[in-house]
């Protein structure tokens, strides 16, 4: 797999800034606490419903707790400083649905200042081929259905897209393409989610339990 556990390369993404990324590892801990406190609160809402204010040790168990298969993460950091201090700018992780093998959930986070600049493309770009060559086939989104404009933006990135519904959260579930050509600004419905994130909208990684509490309803 290209996406093994030796996976690494480095880009520069299109103001030239350095980026190195590589599948997330246990002894990654610290740099995965250390960028989850760069978010701001809105940034934090958006990735987990809720502006928590730190993380808990169970669900940095739960984030670290990747196999490669069924729950793949890759993390972006700068690809200017030496690897064993190097910022944590981003990640991008799928889980695999146990009842549906082809269909996995997936997010992207990307720290506040590293946000707009083409780092969450670049990560989901990676994601997306990661999970391809794994059998999955499509991305499932589950998003907070909070008013009618909304729902107008999610038909527009895909006319074709139907959501299910769970309580106040919409479940879409987008087709992953083989390959994407960073260098050209990615076009079809993941993408348009991926922009809708970075706008505000509220992507939920179901799965993961990212918090402590029960997931919305």
């Amino acid at each position: 797999m290209r996406f093994g556990a030796d996976y690494e390369e480095t880009r520069r993404l299109p103001d030239g800034t350095p980026v190195r990324l590589r599948l997330l590892r246990p002894d990654d801990r610290a740099k995965l606490l250390a960028g989850f406190e760069r978010l701001s609160d809105e940034s934090r809402y958006a990735r987990f419903f809720t502006a928590m204010p730190r993380l808990s040790e169970a669900t940095l168990d739960r984030l670290l707790a990747t196999d490669g298969l069924n729950h793949l993460a890759i993390g972006a950091e700068a690809g200017d400083q030496p690897p064993e201090t190097a910022e944590g700018l981003g990640i991008a992780r799928f889980i695999r649905l146990a009842d549906v093998p082809d269909v996995a959930e997936a997010a992207v986070a990307v720290v506040d200042h590293m946000q707009r600049r083409g780092l969450g493309t670049l990560l989901l770009a990676r994601l997306a081929a990661a999970a391809h060559e794994r059998g999955i086939r499509h991305f499932r989104a589950e998003v907070m259905r909070t008013n009618q404009a909304m729902a107008s933006l999610l038909h527009g990135i895909d006319a074709d897209a139907h959501a299910t519904y769970d309580g106040s959260v919409a479940i879409y579930d987008l087709e992953v393409p083989e390959s994407i050509h960073v260098e050209e600004r990615p076009q079809g419905p993941l993408f348009g989610m991926l922009r809708l994130a970075a706008s505000g909208l509220q992507v939920v990684l179901r799965r993961l339990h990212l918090t402590d509490d029960e997931p919305p309803s």
